[in-house]
């Protein structure tokens, strides 16, 4: 077999969505099984619509999932150039081949009448297909028109019988070509429609596979046509399901952020990312879902791809970010969490350096409930600053024993006498502050908690004290116990 030659062709329309990307990354996936070549090209010739901000979002997009291309933008290649745009020539080339075969005729029709003949036609309930009124106009006619420099675009003549191929997640689709109409190739501002320069494009870079979205269904059969009206050989389609949000309805800016770069920016791993929509609408076969890239490299098949629709959950992305962070070393998080850190103003080169250890002891017992890089940095506010208020629900329910100061007094004395000072030395001797006290011992157990970390949930206490260090503990506890003593709690 050839190695594959696949290509993700987006338009500088907006930035690299999740509905693309997940295309994209098939496609990558596919060419690094099989030792072949992942090509990207940009659809650029919406001149109205695409900017370059929005193809270096898509870049950006790209690089930050770890989907590098072997051909185009940034890289070059044997094919370019890579962006639509700078190969007008060559589909105003194939569309005159079409002419001289044949295949393809002028169509002097105005764009604005044929567009009211449809409307009215919708408006009636009834269908409306272009009438061939130019396919059969005499020599003369087209010379007239000629003559007086008539604007003309140019259609492709659609054959009789029909078209069909084979689909790699559907299977054999056949479409009649008496309900496909002679459509345009060439508009009469000499710029291509999609269907000749996608084909004309997949040609000249060799494109062996198309992997893309099920709403391309549709347009297959005229690209079909097109590669055989121009000598060259069909490629294998391979469509893949639509990715719809929770409520079933295709996924919209109504579900949430559908830009990559937005899941980035908020805290989401790109290492998740890639496992999350590697799953949607792919299975490896069995039960797994946790994957490294290399993992998916080496399961990945076109056969896999199911041919139902996939939904967006974002409870699960969550999940698989949290399985990803716990996966990471420290040395792993430090650079992803820094800016957060930096943005936050609790960031100290000290954590590269002297603190490095202890800075990697914090994000292990943080990490248990990290959903998002954020949470790590929020979740862990009090490792690096004092808390700036005690959280009103855990001030009702923790702080409201009778005595409360006394005892905090008590332990605060207690506790900087401690030694070693470990999590099971920090226990056993609260719990025998406690029990000197005649208090329970969840009763300091909470109270130490809100003093330390300002809340009334964390990671464990004797873990959290230990790390944040005597010093810094005996000082929050005088804090709260001056707090019980000028409030009436």
């Amino acid at each position: 077999m050839t190695s594959p030659r696949v290509r993700f062709a987006p338009s500088p329309t907006g930035y690299l969505h999740v509905g693309g990307a997940r295309t994209a990354l098939f496609n990558w996936l596919y060419a690094r099984h099989n030792g072949g070549i992942f090509v990207l090209r940009i659809e650029d010739t919406d001149v109205e619509r695409s900017s370059w901000e929005m193809v270096a979002g898509i870049l950006d997009g790209m690089k930050w999932l770890g989907l590098d291309w072997d051909e185009g933008p940034e890289v070059g290649g044997p094919h370019g150039p890579y962006f639509q745009s700078e190969r007008l020539d060559r589909y105003r080339e194939a569309a005159a081949r079409l002419i001289a075969a044949g295949r393809a005729y002028y169509c002097y029709c105005n764009p604005d009448d044929l567009k009211a003949k449809r409307e009215a036609a919708e408006q009636a309930g009834q269908s409306w297909s272009y009438d061939r009124a130019c396919a059969v106009l005499s020599n003369e006619e087209i010379s007239d028109r000629e003559a007086a420099g008539a604007p003309r675009a140019i259609r492709f003549r659609m054959p009789d019988g029909a078209t069909a191929y084979d689909d790699v997640v559907h299977g054999r689709i056949e479409f009649d070509n008496s309900v496909l109409e002679d459509f345009v190739v060439l508009r009469s501002d000499r710029y291509p429609t999609y269907h000749l320069s996608v084909v004309v494009d997949d040609i000249d870079m060799g494109i062996t596979d198309v992997v893309r979205g099920d709403d391309h269904i549709s347009n297959t059969p005229k690209q079909v046509l097109l590669y055989e009206a121009l000598g060259a050989p069909v490629p294998r389609f391979a469509h893949v399901p639509l990715i719809l949000g929770p409520d079933k309805r295709r996924l919209s800016k109504r579900h949430g952020a559908t830009s990559v770069m937005e899941y980035a920016r908020q805290g989401f791993l790109p290492e998740a990312m890639f496992n999350f929509l590697a799953l949607l609408g792919w299975s490896p076969g069995n039960d797994r879902e946790l994957f490294t890239r290399e993992d998916l490299v080496t399961a990945f098949s076109l056969d896999g791809i199911s041919s139902s629709n996939a939904v967006f959950n974002p409870e699960k992305l969550e999940w698989f970010n949290s399985q990803h962070i716990a996966r990471l070393t420290g040395d792993e998080i430090t650079p992803r969490i820094e800016p957060v850190l930096r943005e936050m103003g609790l960031w100290d080169d000290a954590l590269r350096g002297e603190r490095r250890e202890w800075f990697h002891r914090v994000i292990e017992i943080l990490k248990p409930r990290a959903k998002k890089l954020r949470d790590l940095a929020e979740q862990g506010r009090y490792f690096f600053t004092d808390p700036a208020e005690y959280d009103e629900a855990a001030v009702k329910k923790h702080l409201a024993a009778p005595g409360l100061a006394v005892h905090v007094a008590a332990w605060r004395e207690t506790l900087a006498g401690v030694d070693p000072f470990s999590p099971a030395a920090i226990e056993a001797a609260l719990r025998a502050c406690a029990e000197s006290q005649g208090i329970k011992a969840a009763t300091l157990i909470h109270a130490t908690r809100v003093a330390v970390t300002g809340q009334g949930v964390s990671p464990s206490l004797f873990d959290v004290v230990a790390l944040v260090g005597r010093d810094t503990t005996v000082q929050r506890l005088a804090r709260l116990k001056q707090f019980l003593d000028s409030t009436s709690v």
